[in-house]
């Protein structure tokens, strides 16, 4: 490996008064979505940290031995500062939106409608789907123990026990929100900033319970409520964010920097899969929509033959379909069957195009060099 910079807590001048990063204290502030689940590589984390914005290693389906490994390996390409996504999960919320959708029948039923799609990849939808945590307590005790610049959660709002033991080992707490009123809440837990999402990212949108069906908000009108009601919160923005002209319009509405995810998914150091990277491309894709169909939770996704087959059926029963669907979306992506896996991708997908296999390093430097700088 090259030369790498001092380490970030070396540089006291990038730090806030309390030893904790905030967004104005990257030479960037460019966010680099935490895209679980093989898209975002220790490289991809590196390319990002190093053109001076935030790399983000999604946690998410890991237990607490998995993110101690993947730290490790983020730490071994280099020295730029990151941070690790925790997904927040709850047996309760988890159960109540289950009985909404009339109990543990509803999964069978389900089960018993993508069944035929199962039979034809040869494979055993996942068997007995049941609550996890994906190991929360040990993940957040081992990010207490081992600190890292940041830690943002998704899907619910930390108590403030868990900020501040974050805190008090110098990691700034980062809340995913999806409207003005988790946003308030998160900042009366402590959070140091927010990640402020709309309806337009890719993947899982971050609404606080999973029952909720979230809002078709788009990222200028959020970014612009959330500045009004806590004028000096800091944030960055999520959402369809893929061309200079959407960094500019974020920041003109109040954001303080942005967060990519859809943009950086073909760039050269992510880790997304050969036949997921062609369907970004594939002109037969001509929508992408939130869907429950995969996981149980609304997350937005191309619209392929099993999001258009199922997303009518499918309940609100995250983990547990996330769980039941597993096998099913590893064997499609193995035998090439573009019309089954989630392909995740925000609204802006298409203008993506323009930075395919480019170094990411160049794509956070262009989208927000050229949306930050006024013309003449």
């Amino acid at each position: 490996m090259s030369e790498r910079p001092p380490r970030f807590h070396d540089r006291p001048d990038r730090l806030d008064r309390r030893g904790r990063l905030l967004p104005a204290h990257l030479r960037r502030p460019v966010v680099g979505a935490p895209m679980a689940g093989g898209p975002t590589t220790p490289e991809l984390i590196a390319a990002v940290g190093e053109a001076g914005g935030l790399g983000m290693l999604g946690s998410g389906y890991l237990d607490a031995a998995g993110t101690r490994a993947e730290i490790a390996r983020v730490r071994a390409v280099t020295d730029a500062p990151f941070g690790v996504n925790v997904f927040l999960v709850e047996r309760d919320d988890s159960a109540a939106a289950l009985a909404s959708a009339g109990g543990p029948r509803a999964v069978e039923n389900y089960a018993t409608a993508i069944e035929p799609v199962a039979e034809e990849l040869g494979i055993a939808l996942g068997a007995s789907p049941d609550f996890t945590d994906f190991d929360q307590e040990a993940t957040l005790a081992a990010l207490v123990a081992d600190p890292v610049d940041v830690v943002s959660f998704t899907f619910g709002i930390p108590g403030r026990d868990v900020v501040e033991a974050l805190q008090e080992v110098g990691t700034a707490v980062v809340v995913t929100v999806a409207g003005v009123r988790d946003a308030r809440r998160a900042v009366e837990a402590g959070a140091d900033w927010l990640s402020v999402q709309s309806a337009q990212a890719g993947g899982h949108r971050s609404t606080t319970t999973i029952g909720e069906r979230p809002d078709s908000v788009s990222t200028v009108d959020l970014v612009r409520s959330v500045r009004s009601e806590l004028p000096d919160v800091p944030f960055v923005a999520a959402g369809g964010i893929t061309t200079p002209q959407d960094v500019a319009a974020a920041v003109g509405a109040g954001a303080d920097g942005v967060r990519l995810g859809t943009v950086l998914l073909r760039t050269r150091e992510a880790g997304t899969n050969a036949l997921y990277r062609a369907a970004l491309a594939d002109p037969r894709f001509t929508e992408s929509r939130p869907t429950r169909s995969y996981t149980g939770r609304y997350a937005r996704a191309l619209v392929n033959g099993f999001v258009a087959e199922f997303d009518a059926v499918a309940p609100p029963a995250y983990p547990l379909l996330h769980v039941l669907t597993g096998p099913m979306r590893t064997a499609a992506t193995a035998s090439g069957d573009v019309e089954v896996p989630p392909l995740w991708a925000g609204s802006g997908w298409r203008a993506a195009d323009a930075y395919a296999d480019r170094p990411a390093a160049d794509v956070v430097a262009e989208l927000w060099d050229r949306g930050t700088t006024r013309p003449g």
